[in-house]
């Protein structure tokens, strides 16, 4: 199994992957870490380039690279519903829920 490394840029929020030498909105470009991810994460945590990174397993496999838990394959990949039907918070159907 791989290990590669995910956190959130700290300027957008988005989630982001290492390539092993900076990072990328893309997990396919995710490179392996190998033993060294958590001293990665720090540094990068500690530059302010990153929050949050953390090291996840991965599987490589005829379709590429992806990580082996559902929860970072969502990260990955994005939601698991048809945007079409999610609820925009601008959305006159929203209502007056509160989040």
């Amino acid at each position: 199994m791989v290990k590669i490394l995910t956190g959130n840029d700290l300027r957008t929020g988005a989630v982001i992957w290492w390539t092993g030498r900076d990072w990328s909105l893309h997990v396919a470009d995710a490179g392996d870490v190998g033993d060294h991810g958590d001293v990665i994460a720090a540094t990068e945590n500690a530059a302010r380039r990153v929050v949050g990174a953390y090291v996840i397993d991965a599987v490589q496999d005829a379709e590429g690279l992806r990580p082996a838990h559902i929860k970072d394959r969502i990260r990955a990949l994005g939601p698991t519903v048809r945007l079409d039907l999610s609820l925009k918070p601008a959305d006159p159907a929203a209502g007056d829920w509160v989040i």
